[in-house]
């Protein structure tokens, strides 16, 4: 996109204040939770655990920069980091595993290059025996079509089991037990969004007036000045009234169940775990919804590829996973996560974090 001087001063500006509040943000729940750090060394008594990835975003391709300019992105080489998380997976035998979107990046698109990446990403998860639950990013619409997406290795509700399918024809959520008393919910972030939804559907008609209404500018992919309204650009979306409805659903007879519930989405939805420019749209609604309900602990979620950490005051812990895109090839960014009755623990690789997260 074309950027004025001006625009471009308040973009460089805007960022380094960013980058400085980031650094204590996620620096912070770190130095909390380092002294508690030789429990990640306990985890012969875990219940399960399962794996977490985000913003793998392959493209055959030689290595770039964000749009900002202010990261490498390392496109070949992010299939060769999801290589070493999965054989770790494979090898301490996890549950399951989370892709929290974005698998693929945009780029291949237009090098007609989308299934053959596609096809890279799911080889590499297809070595495990283990199932991959897939939630769907920006990226994902960038390649795709909602309806291609649907049929394609990307759905994975059939994982799920019987009693998990999604809650409509087009739009892709669902919910499943990973273990007795304890259930996941995976989230479509981009339910309402102008990306992935035809232009003449009212899902995708809703989405250009709210954009409209809150982002002037000519290029709706350039965000607003100043604030938390940063996140009305193009490639975020927002959570349906119906899919709203039906995780509040979930939740109440999880509560009555007296399960303990993880959320993954694409999309944070805690100001606090990430940049504003990466929230989704109607997050606070989203986060009504979560603190309306004692059996929710955990929320996470990709899309910021610096990641981010978080405990909302409901005592619900939200973790932005560091994107493998933006990860150098001599270190790693995934986690495995180990389920306990009493808490979770997240042992992290390279640029992910050890952190102890309690239950509410």
């Amino acid at each position: 996109m074309v950027c004025s001087t001006n625009c471009q001063l308040k973009a460089t500006l805007s960022l380094s204040l960013r980058d400085k509040f980031k650094q204590y943000r996620l620096n912070w729940p770190r130095l909390n939770t380092r002294p508690e750090s030789r429990k990640m060394e306990d985890r012969a008594r875990a219940l399960f655990s399962f794996g977490i990835i985000a913003d793998v975003q392959f493209a055959d391709i030689d290595d770039g920069m964000n749009y900002l300019r202010t990261s490498r992105r390392f496109y070949r080489n992010s299939v060769a980091l999801l290589q070493d998380a999965v054989r770790h997976w494979e090898e301490t035998r996890v549950s399951c595993v989370i892709q929290l979107g974005d698998a693929i990046d945009g780029h291949n698109k237009s090098r007609d290059a989308s299934e053959r990446a596609l096809d890279t990403v799911m080889a590499e998860f297809e070595k495990s025996s283990v199932d991959v639950h897939h939630v769907w990013g920006n990226h994902e619409f960038y390649n795709f079509s909602r309806e291609t997406l649907m049929a394609s290795s990307l759905n994975s509700a059939g994982k799920a089991g019987a009693g998990s399918d999604l809650i409509a024809d087009d739009i892709y959520a669902y919910e499943f037990s990973p273990a007795p008393g304890f259930r996941f919910v995976l989230l479509d972030a981009y339910d309402v969004s102008v990306i992935g939804r035809d232009a003449r559907s009212e899902k995708h008609q809703q989405a250009m007036k709210l954009l409209q209404k809150h982002n002037s500018n000519a290029d709706l992919n350039q965000p607003p000045d100043y604030g938390l309204e940063q996140r009305f650009v193009k490639f975020n979306g927002g959570f349906s009234a119906e899919q709203l409805q039906w995780l509040d659903e979930v939740l109440t007879l999880a509560d009555q169940r007296q399960e303990r519930v993880t959320v993954f989405s694409h999309l944070p939805v805690h100001p606090d775990a990430t940049d504003s420019i990466c929230l989704a749209w109607n997050y606070e609604e989203l986060l009504s919804v979560l603190r309306a309900h004692k059996s929710v602990m955990i929320f996470i979620s990709g899309h910021d590829h610096d990641g981010g950490f978080c405990t909302d005051p409901s005592g619900v812990h939200h973790i932005t996973l560091e994107g493998v895109i933006e990860t150098p090839p001599d270190t790693s960014a995934f986690g495995t996560v180990y389920v306990y009755e009493d808490q979770m623990l997240l042992k992290g690789s390279g640029r992910t974090a050890d952190r102890v997260l309690r239950y509410p």
